[in-house]
């Protein structure tokens, strides 16, 4: 499965397989996206989620509810990202009592 890095801070060539994106990462994802082949998924980036966000780019989101509490922490959607209507589509809970939530966005004529 191809693999996409967005950083700033990585330059090419990568130590794994894996093709960094370039300039504007809403752009690049947008081009990604418009190519035929699987989903594109996101893994650990919450700061890459809320730039995905702020343009449009995020069809589904999959929300991982684990039964505990530290009282700190990030945000799940931390900056301005502007509203974003969902709907919730599934839900499962694993035999460790985390719930999946996967929300569709809401598609919006401009």
């Amino acid at each position: 499965m191809p693999k996409f890095v967005a950083s700033r801070s990585l330059q090419e060539p990568l130590e794994w397989n894996a093709t960094l994106l370039k300039g504007d990462v809403a752009e690049e994802v947008q081009t990604l996206k418009q190519q035929p082949g699987g989903s594109l998924l996101i893994y650990g980036s919450g700061e890459l989620v809320s730039t995905l966000m702020r343009h449009n780019l995020i069809d589904v989101y999959r929300v991982m509810l684990y039964p505990l509490t530290l009282g700190s922490g990030k945000r799940l959607f931390a900056g301005e990202v502007g509203k974003t209507t969902l709907t919730l589509s599934n839900t499962k809970t694993t035999s460790a009592g985390v719930v999946v939530l996967t929300y569709e966005a809401t598609k919006t004529s401009a």
